[in-house]
């Protein structure tokens, strides 16, 4: 059984900085590209960012490239998001994903990722 758990969010003033955490088990986690997506309230979900297997590349939402730095430990079976600079229009819950399919590659869209955490809530005040 696949197990996906967010953690690190909170509430932090506009121009601070919060490391989200997502621990992964029961599935090969270095086999496999991961994600981060956030949705508003109100609003539809939204991709962040996404890392592949070995980290050999990154993709970011245009609202959050230059501030937010995805990573991930395959020792760990951990991926992060440092987010930095952190606005109110970044106030959401993150999702993270892993990958359906074992590739090399990264995807920015919510398909291409079937197993997803129950998300952490990161408020932004201003």
């Amino acid at each position: 059984q696949v197990q996906v758990l967010e953690s690190g969010g909170g509430l932090v003033q506009a121009g601070g900085s919060l490391r989200l955490s997502c621990a992964v088990s029961g599935v090969t986690f270095r086999h496999y590209p991961t994600g981060w997506f956030r949705q508003a309230p109100g609003k539809e979900r939204e991709f962040v960012a996404a890392v592949s297997t070995y980290s050999s590349f990154t993709q970011y939402g245009d609202s959050v490239k230059g501030r937010f730095t995805i990573s991930r430990d395959n020792a760990k079976n951990t991926v992060y998001l440092q987010m930095n600079s952190l606005k109110p229009e970044d106030t959401a819950v993150y999702f993270c994903a892993v990958g359906s399919v074992a590739s090399a590659g990264v995807s920015r869209s919510g398909n291409d990722y079937n197993h997803w955490g129950q998300g952490t809530q990161v408020t932004v005040s201003s």
